[in-house]
């Protein structure tokens, strides 16, 4: 059962006293652990806490939108395992799998195609109670093996293919301000209305950031925002491929040149939100930054192909064939609805830009689909 409304607002009271009495004990503390509390607490965070995704939460995802966006991606992952060998055992993951909806519709396309499906076994990394019983709900099919796991690390063993849709947007950034020669890591203080604020920490000693000379002419308040948890998640991957094949997707917004900006955001109910209100009852999320990741990647020794926009990669998948073949059984008001919702995962004005693709794959594998040789 969902959290109440009232529920929630108790709980976001409840943790906001508790980051309070944080700094006042200690100082102001950096937006990275301001956001990975909020975002992450074991008993009163965003994730562990809530029920996000949908109507009745506060944002949808693509799967959420449409069918063909899972369906296509499990094409993906048949062609990505061919190119593997077909090996006989092989891991389908998916990190942050929201309802389960992706991992659903994928599963019902490759049921129709020979020999993955027993072949496959499905792990979900999740930390999410409430997201983890909609998986299960959703995934309830008893043919299908399914395992959910806490980390990347705690993955079977064997080949692999990976699944990011939305994953990385979620996990907390740094955000460093430019202030008279220096970068001063933004943090988080109480402001004089007894409310959250943001200020500057001291100077930071020189660091080795992307393109750090090129950024020194910067205006003052410039930000940049670097998030290391990302990194982590490659450098995980990339642990895996030197024990066996592995191939990865990663699908989110943002940017594709790493660049000055503040791109955190908050939203609830589907409505943009102030980010230092209600901590733990609103989604915060930043842009990702496709540079840098696939920067990241090829530093770890895996090939990177990308970043692509959603709508090409989806169009690239067969998007209007499934479309089609979808309308022929449906109704007019269906194929107004399908029509009007894969329109939404393409179009420029939507998701169809603003979204990318970055596939990774390990070393020797052929260039995944739709990637051809743009490492």
């Amino acid at each position: 059962m969902a959290p109440t409304h009232t529920q929630t607002s108790m709980e976001s009271t409840l943790l906001s006293v508790r980051l309070k009495a944080q700094i006042a004990r200690t100082g102001p503390i950096s937006l990275e652990r301001f956001m990975d509390v909020c975002m992450a607490d074991a008993t009163a965070g965003y994730y562990p806490s809530k029920q996000p995704i949908g109507a009745g939460g506060d944002f949808t995802t693509a799967p959420e939108v449409s069918q063909v966006f899972g369906e296509l991606l499990g094409l993906w992952a048949y062609a990505v395992w061919q190119s593997m060998g077909s090996p006989e055992q092989v891991i389908l993951a998916e990190l942050g799998p929201g309802r389960g909806t992706l991992m659903a519709d994928a599963l019902r396309g490759l049921r129709r195609l020979p020999g993955f499906t027993d072949c496959a076994k499905v792990a979900l990394v999740e930390t999410s109670p409430p997201l983890r019983q909609a998986q299960e709900e959703a995934l309830a099919d008893p043919g299908a093996y399914i395992s959910w796991h806490e980390r990347i690390e705690e993955l079977p063993p064997g080949p692999i293919i990976v699944i990011a849709n939305e994953f990385i947007d979620a996990l907390p950034i740094r955000q460093l301000i430019w202030r008279t020669g220096q970068w001063h890591e933004r943090c988080v203080l109480i402001g004089l209305d007894g409310g959250f604020a943001f200020c500057d920490g001291p100077p930071l000693a020189v660091e080795n950031l992307r393109r750090n000379a090129e950024l020194q002419q910067l205006p003052d308040g410039s930000i940049l925002e670097i998030r290391p948890a990302a990194n982590a998640v490659i450098t995980a991957l990339a642990a895996r491929a030197k024990d066996a094949p592995l191939a990865a997707l990663i699908i989110d917004y943002g940017h594709e040149a790493t660049g000055c900006g503040d791109t955190l955001q908050a939203v609830s109910r589907h409505k943009f939100a102030d980010p230092l209100e209600q901590p733990g009852n609103v989604d915060l999320t930043a842009h990702v930054d496709f540079g840098a990741l696939k920067d990241s990647a090829e530093a770890n020794g895996l090939l990177a192909y990308g970043p692509k926009a959603q709508g090409a990669l989806l169009l690239e998948l067969g998007l209007d064939a499934r479309l089609e073949r979808l309308c022929q059984d449906a109704t007019q008001d269906e194929r107004d609805g399908l029509m009007s919702a894969t329109q939404r995962l393409v179009d420029p004005a939507a998701m169809g830009v603003l979204f990318k693709a970055l596939a990774i794959t390990s070393q020797g594998l052929a260039p995944p689909p739709a990637f051809g040789n743009s490492a």
